[in-house]
């Protein structure tokens, strides 16, 4: 897995597991929805990203004052030629977004076979 982006402040941590089945990104994103997130695949590089947008509004003593803040990140991730790109699943729960990359079946490791002798 290759990140192609800079570290920064703003830019989720990302946990990668490797499984014997696939692979499992994780992202800690608490405080959003699923539908904050568009994640794409294009030409084996995976991109997750979001923006976000939030709106505060204080009012005293005839002062009105509205605060916009915009929450965005992306990350790329250039996926290793193992992965089946046409079943990553992705969900959304306690503030982690999890992706599964099952590895290609030829990828797969095969079983052990007892070859008779004849």
């Amino acid at each position: 897995f290759g990140g192609t982006e800079k570290y920064n402040a703003s830019v989720p941590a990302v946990n990668i597991k490797d499984n014997t089945e696939g692979f499992e990104l994780e992202l800690a994103v608490p405080g959003m929805k699923k539908d904050d997130f568009t994640v794409e695949i294009d030409n084996d590089v995976l991109t997750i990203s979001s923006k976000m947008k939030s709106e505060n509004e204080e009012s005293q003593d005839n002062y009105t004052r509205k605060e916009f803040s915009f929450t965005s990140f992306k990350r790329a991730f250039t996926l290793p030629e193992t992965v089946d790109g046409s079943k990553i699943d992705a969900k959304y729960e306690d503030g982690i977004l999890k992706l599964t990359l099952p590895k290609k079946q030829e990828a797969l490791p095969k079983p052990k076979r007892l070859i008779e002798i004849a």
